[in-house]
């Protein structure tokens, strides 16, 4: 059983115990459930296009920064440009919490991807009510026909969608009511990078849909590569994490690869 099968099987029994605790109608009632979403399609368009993560672990680096408050880091983020945020709320494996996005919804003004495996439709009613905008789909541990019903749900919901995918066999996955393909650089069950793996699937995706680089961009010289070559997004967590200051580090990169 490689790690991706494990978080799955961890997942299945977290939705059980939390569908047992909180009703959908529950989920519909919260605060944030009728607020109106930030669309990560409008802020791709006219910032730096970074996806900027807030992430405390993950199964194959460890512990990558657990000191940090994510109001600070969000915040630096948002303040130094980012198109978006994404935070981990997968509790087990990468020290997530639905509380990361309770906590600094209401702080910033630009849209949150809830990352997480979304393997059934409840965890769409909670992204919703916690304060999400946009959702991860992972190809690797859904069918088509998933996809294309999650697709549908998580628009109802004004929820945007990023596919997230590593292989030829997962382009089939791609429907025409996605709104972000995501290509991850990093391989979920082995955990290699390949960037060029990456550029190659780019180069099969639908000419009008956005492309999102994902994981493994380590340096300036690996964003500039990925943005010559046409992607749209840049999801980028550790490397900023993996620093006493996120938000400064954030900053930093920022003005070189603006320079």
């Amino acid at each position: 059983m490689n790690i991706l099968d494990k978080i799955i099987q961890r997942k299945k029994e977290e939705i059980i115990l939390s569908k047992s605790k909180i009703s959908v109608q529950q989920l519909k009632d919260s605060e944030f459930f009728g607020r109106k979403s930030f669309s990560l399609k409008q802020t791709l368009k006219g910032k730096s296009g970074i996806i900027a993560e807030f992430k405390r672990k993950s199964p194959s680096k460890g512990i990558i920064n657990d000191k940090v408050s994510p109001v600070e880091v969000v915040s630096a983020y948002e303040n130094f440009g980012a198109s978006g945020i994404s935070v981990l709320t997968d509790r087990d494996f990468f020290g997530g919490s639905f509380e990361d996005i309770l906590n600094v919804r209401n702080h910033i003004n630009i849209p949150i991807l809830r990352k997480d495996f979304m393997i059934d439709k409840y965890q769409f009613y909670e992204a919703k009510a916690i304060g999400a905008d946009v959702i991860l789909l992972i190809a690797a541990c859904l069918s088509p026909q998933q996809v294309q019903e999650f697709t549908e749900l998580s628009h109802e919901l004004g929820l945007e969608v990023l596919l997230e995918i590593h292989s030829e066999e997962e382009l089939k996955h791609i429907n025409k009511h996605i709104d972000f393909v995501g290509i991850n650089n990093r391989n979920l069950k082995d955990f290699k990078v390949d960037l060029q793996h990456s550029i190659d699937l780019k180069n099969q995706l639908p000419s009008d849909i956005f492309s999102v680089a994902e994981s493994g961009i380590y340096n300036e010289e690996d964003f500039r590569f990925l943005k010559e070559k046409g992607f749209d997004g840049f999801l980028m967590g550790e490397y900023f994490m993996k620093n006493e200051d996120p938000g400064d580090k954030f900053r930093k990169f920022i003005s070189n690869v603006a320079g």
